[in-house]
């Protein structure tokens, strides 16, 4: 296998992985630092419950280049109540956070009641709104009901992504016109994924992200491993080929597209 790697001075953000996940926990001052060395710099970790926001909250304050989000994920819906919801605007003013989420709806498994994962989206809509962060939207199996509450309690001044997009072209169009962005993970590089394959290969370059959702979703070659962020740089080589573009020019500009949504540091 030909090792991948970016020219000096390129960079890419990792703008959603689980970096408090207990696969990381033996080596993870390692995993980061493997992943700056490969240029992948700057990556997001994602909250799904209070105990997990708080966590990465702790990370992005211990490690340079990591920065967190909070929220709720539709998994855990069932047990989110007022008292979670003002942690979690505590947590939001926590320094290096960036982002709120990941939240949404998920009718593939309904770990949570399909009333309760409405209310705390719903919920969490009005917050994200209120503390002037970006949404990172998980929407799996409930495309109705999830762009019809974005409609409903948009526009977002500070905007949002589809985390984890594995969508068809119509779906990327519908998002889009929210003025969100889409998020590409490792699945792009499966070989059943060629629905993916040709939404990235409409996507608006400006409207692009990329994202690992380590440990999950490793890409070809590591498929069946736990995902690290380094591994982003294969998601990235298959969504430079399919834009037509070099993965110079799709690093810099998916890192502009990072940069603007999340207010990171240039």
């Amino acid at each position: 296998m030909t090792p991948i790697t970016l020219f000096p001075g390129c960079r890419l953000v990792d703008t959603h992985c689980h970096l408090d996940m207990a696969d990381y926990q033996v080596d993870l001052a390692e995993v980061i630092a493997a992943a700056r060395q490969l240029g992948v710099t700057r990556i997001i970790t994602i909250g799904i419950d209070l105990a997990s926001s708080r966590r990465a909250v702790e990370l992005a304050v211990q490690h340079e280049g990591v920065y967190a989000a909070v929220g709720i994920h539709p998994h855990d819906a069932d047990n989110a109540d007022e008292e979670v919801f003002r942690q979690l605007c505590e947590l939001a003013a926590a320094p290096k956070v960036v982002g709120f989420g990941e939240i949404g709806l998920d009718y593939a498994k309904n770990y949570s009641s399909k009333e309760a994962q409405l209310r705390v989206f719903n919920r969490q809509l009005d917050l994200a709104k209120k503390l002037a962060l970006p949404l990172i939207i998980h929407d799996r199996d409930a495309h109705d009901d999830c762009l019809r509450l974005l409609r409903e309690k948009g526009p977002f001044p500070r905007g949002g992504v589809m985390h984890c997009f594995s969508g068809d072209s119509k779906l990327a169009q519908q998002v889009l016109e929210l003025g969100f962005y889409l998020s590409i993970p490792g699945i792009v590089t499966f070989p059943k994924a060629e629905m993916l394959r040709q939404v990235v290969r409409e996507l608006p370059p400006d409207r692009l992200l990329l994202e690992t959702d380590g440990p999950f979703l490793a890409p070809v070659p590591f498929r069946g491993k736990c995902c690290r962020p380094e591994h982003l740089l294969h998601t990235a080589a298959t969504v430079a080929d399919l834009q037509g573009i070099s993965l110079v020019e799709l690093a810099h500009q998916s890192t502009l597209n990072a940069e603007k949504l999340f207010s990171l540091p240039a």
